[in-house]
């Protein structure tokens, strides 16, 4: 009887020997899909119940997109200054330092270099959980210098946009990053280096306005939000209802701004397919 009562009284367990249920051991997809969260990984992070793409970041596309997840980093210790003293609900300076700390990331952007399918390939994808993915200097610096080690090497690039739009706090230097990286992929494109675009959700804003859409192929993942000002800006600035699925990558695609649209798990097979046949290479 034993099993079912307590024969102790006042039997206390200490706080630091308590089991918790570890957090993230289950995802619920915005369908309602419950998934275990070690299967949705093993899914490339897809719901293998509806195929809700979820938000990643630089860390597991570079998992997906790099042989055994080898790649050199460039320029990853480059952090943002505050050169404007910019202050809303709370400094910037505070800001960047409450982002470092809690993404453990030092930017929106990450860019690196590695094998993809045995070939060297350079890859600058943006982190979403960075305030909002948001494009300052520090974002289109990175760009910029791994687009000059795409052309001093050789190297196709590949661009992964997921970002709120250009960061307010940093004002028109943010909005001189559109110009900045337009005119490093017209070097590139000079060059005859092959640049495909990777849009996921988000793609909205000065991104969209600028990198995002100047691939040599422009690709998305399913169901991805793409656009540049928000449906209640659209909605608002134009007086007229919107089309079901206005600004989703299904949506883009039809209306001729994408090329493709590629499931995750397809996603390194595809992209290095699109470089095989722009160069002209034998395909893998």
């Amino acid at each position: 009887m034993a099993w079912f009562k307590r024969t102790e009284k006042g039997i206390q367990t200490p706080t630091e020997n308590k089991k918790d249920v570890p957090k993230g051991l289950w995802y619920k997809s915005p369908t309602g899909k419950i998934v275990d969260a070690e299967e949705l990984a093993r899914n490339f992070y897809v719901s293998p119940e509806d195929g809700y793409h979820v938000r990643i970041g630089s860390k597991e596309y570079f998992e997906i997109l790099f042989d055994n997840n080898e790649f050199e980093e460039l320029d990853e210790n480059m952090t943002a200054k505050d050169p404007l003293k910019f202050v809303d609900t709370k400094k910037y300076s505070d800001r960047l330092k409450d982002a470092i700390d809690k993404t453990k990331l030092k930017d929106a952007v990450r860019t690196a270099v590695g094998k993809s399918k045995g070939k060297d390939l350079v890859i600058a994808c943006m982190d979403f959980a960075f305030i909002g993915g948001s494009m300052g200097a520090v974002v289109g610096e990175k760009i910029a210098r791994a687009i000059d080690h795409s052309i001093k090497n050789n190297i196709p690039f590949l661009m992964i946009s997921k970002s709120g739009g250009a960061r307010m706090m940093e004002a028109a230097y943010s909005l001189m990053q559109l110009a900045k990286t337009s005119a490093k992929l017209a070097q590139l494109a000079d060059a005859k280096i092959p640049y495909i675009s990777l849009c996921t959700d988000p793609t909205t804003g000065g991104t969209t306005a600028s990198y995002a859409m100047l691939g040599d192929v422009n690709i998305s993942e399913p169901g991805a939000l793409i656009g540049f000002a928000g449906p209640r800006v659209v909605k608002d600035t134009t007086g007229k209802d919107l089309p079901e699925g206005f600004q989703t990558a299904e949506f883009v695609l039809e209306h001729g701004f994408l090329d493709f649209i590629t499931p995750r798990k397809e996603l390194k097979d595809k992209i290095n397919l699109y470089l095989d046949l722009i160069q002209n290479n034998p395909i893998r």
